[in-house]
Protein backbone atom coordinates (compact mmCIF):
# COMPACT_ATOMS: atom_id res chain seq x y z
CA UNK A 1 0.00 0.00 0.00
CA UNK A 2 1.28 3.67 -1.00
CA UNK A 3 1.89 6.26 1.26
CA UNK A 4 -0.68 8.15 0.29
CA UNK A 5 -3.52 5.68 0.09
CA UNK A 6 -2.56 4.67 3.43
CA UNK A 7 -2.91 7.71 4.95
CA UNK A 8 -5.89 9.42 2.97
CA UNK A 9 -8.51 9.05 6.32
CA UNK A 10 -6.51 11.30 8.80
CA UNK A 11 -8.11 14.37 7.87
CA UNK A 12 -7.00 16.12 11.30
CA UNK A 13 -3.49 15.58 10.91
CA UNK A 14 -3.06 16.67 7.49
CA UNK A 15 -4.39 20.26 7.98
CA UNK A 16 -3.87 22.45 10.61
CA UNK A 17 -6.93 22.16 12.66
CA UNK A 18 -8.24 25.26 14.38
CA UNK A 19 -11.65 24.19 15.08
CA UNK A 20 -12.04 22.75 18.05
CA UNK A 21 -14.99 20.50 18.74
CA UNK A 22 -17.02 21.89 21.24
CA UNK A 23 -18.77 18.08 22.50
CA UNK A 24 -17.33 14.25 22.15
CA UNK A 25 -20.30 14.00 19.98
CA UNK A 26 -18.42 16.01 17.91
CA UNK A 27 -14.98 15.19 18.15
CA UNK A 28 -13.66 12.64 15.28
CA UNK A 29 -11.17 9.85 16.39
CA UNK A 30 -9.24 9.03 13.39
CA UNK A 31 -7.28 5.54 12.99
CA UNK A 32 -4.50 4.56 10.13
CA UNK A 33 -3.64 0.70 9.19
CA UNK A 34 -1.93 -1.21 11.42
CA UNK A 35 1.64 -2.12 9.03
CA UNK A 36 2.48 -4.50 12.25
CA UNK A 37 -1.08 -6.47 12.43
CA UNK A 38 0.66 -9.77 12.86
CA UNK A 39 1.80 -9.10 15.89
CA UNK A 40 0.64 -8.45 19.99
CA UNK A 41 1.98 -4.84 21.07
CA UNK A 42 0.74 -2.06 23.54
CA UNK A 43 0.61 1.33 22.66
CA UNK A 44 0.16 3.92 25.55
CA UNK A 45 -1.18 7.13 25.50
CA UNK A 46 -0.42 9.42 28.57
CA UNK A 47 -2.55 12.38 28.73
CA UNK A 48 -1.63 14.38 32.29
CA UNK A 49 -3.93 17.79 31.05
CA UNK A 50 -7.52 16.30 30.86
CA UNK A 51 -10.70 18.52 32.14
CA UNK A 52 -14.01 17.74 31.47
CA UNK A 53 -17.05 19.82 33.97
CA UNK A 54 -19.07 18.42 36.80
CA UNK A 55 -22.63 17.99 35.34
CA UNK A 56 -24.21 18.94 38.51
CA UNK A 57 -21.92 21.70 39.93
CA UNK A 58 -20.61 23.25 36.32
CA UNK A 59 -16.87 23.40 38.58
CA UNK A 60 -14.09 22.29 36.24
CA UNK A 61 -12.64 18.72 36.82
CA UNK A 62 -8.87 17.80 36.09
CA UNK A 63 -7.63 14.10 35.33
CA UNK A 64 -5.03 12.44 34.17
CA UNK A 65 -6.04 9.85 31.25
CA UNK A 66 -4.20 7.04 30.27
CA UNK A 67 -5.65 4.65 27.30
CA UNK A 68 -3.46 1.40 26.36
CA UNK A 69 -4.12 -0.97 23.83
CA UNK A 70 -3.18 -3.56 21.62
CA UNK A 71 -4.11 -3.12 17.98
CA UNK A 72 -6.07 -4.86 15.18
CA UNK A 73 -6.02 -3.79 11.66
CA UNK A 74 -5.59 0.09 12.82
CA UNK A 75 -3.88 2.35 15.40
CA UNK A 76 -5.32 5.52 16.68
CA UNK A 77 -4.34 8.73 15.12
CA UNK A 78 -2.47 10.68 18.37
CA UNK A 79 -3.49 13.81 16.82
CA UNK A 80 -7.43 13.29 16.43
CA UNK A 81 -7.06 11.78 19.99
CA UNK A 82 -5.71 15.41 21.34
CA UNK A 83 -8.30 17.46 20.31
CA UNK A 84 -11.31 14.07 20.81
CA UNK A 85 -9.88 14.77 24.59
CA UNK A 86 -9.74 18.24 24.84
CA UNK A 87 -13.48 18.38 23.53
CA UNK A 88 -14.40 17.56 26.66
CA UNK A 89 -13.00 20.44 28.22
CA UNK A 90 -16.43 22.61 28.61
CA UNK A 91 -18.41 18.92 28.44
CA UNK A 92 -20.49 18.01 31.63
CA UNK A 93 -20.05 14.24 32.79
CA UNK A 94 -19.32 12.51 35.89
CA UNK A 95 -15.64 10.73 35.71
CA UNK A 96 -16.88 6.95 35.21
CA UNK A 97 -19.33 8.45 32.17
CA UNK A 98 -16.00 10.09 30.76
CA UNK A 99 -13.55 7.48 31.14
CA UNK A 100 -16.76 4.94 29.20
CA UNK A 101 -17.23 7.04 26.78
CA UNK A 102 -13.32 7.20 25.93
CA UNK A 103 -13.12 3.41 25.77
CA UNK A 104 -16.20 3.15 23.49
CA UNK A 105 -14.47 5.43 21.16
CA UNK A 106 -11.39 3.56 20.85
CA UNK A 107 -13.03 0.50 20.57
CA UNK A 108 -15.43 2.50 17.70
CA UNK A 109 -12.65 3.70 15.67
CA UNK A 110 -9.91 0.73 15.74
CA UNK A 111 -11.53 -2.12 17.01
CA UNK A 112 -8.60 -3.13 18.82
CA UNK A 113 -7.95 -6.63 20.40
CA UNK A 114 -7.61 -5.25 23.85
CA UNK A 115 -8.08 -2.08 25.63
CA UNK A 116 -8.61 -0.22 28.89
CA UNK A 117 -8.95 3.56 29.61
CA UNK A 118 -7.51 4.76 33.32
CA UNK A 119 -8.53 7.99 34.65
CA UNK A 120 -7.30 9.27 38.00
CA UNK A 121 -9.00 12.47 38.81
CA UNK A 122 -7.74 15.01 41.32
CA UNK A 123 -9.26 15.61 44.20
CA UNK A 124 -12.21 17.79 45.06
CA UNK A 125 -13.78 17.58 48.23
CA UNK A 126 -10.96 15.90 49.62
CA UNK A 127 -11.75 12.63 47.61
CA UNK A 128 -9.81 11.77 44.66
CA UNK A 129 -11.85 9.13 41.92
CA UNK A 130 -9.76 6.79 39.89
CA UNK A 131 -11.91 4.66 37.35
CA UNK A 132 -10.58 2.05 35.29
CA UNK A 133 -12.74 0.25 31.58
CA UNK A 134 -11.48 -2.17 30.10
CA UNK A 135 -11.99 -4.08 26.68
CA UNK A 136 -11.56 -7.86 25.64
CA UNK A 137 -10.08 -8.66 28.57
CA UNK A 138 -6.79 -7.37 30.74
CA UNK A 139 -3.31 -5.93 29.43
CA UNK A 140 -0.37 -7.55 30.79
CA UNK A 141 3.19 -6.47 31.11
Amino acid sequence: MDKKQRFSGLTLLTGSEHNYPASPDEAKLEAFDNIYRDRDYVITFDCPEYTSLCPVTNQPDFGHITIRYIPDQKCIESKSLKLFLFSFRNHNTFHEESVNAILDAVVKACAPRRAEVIGSFRPRGGIAIEVKATYGGKIDE
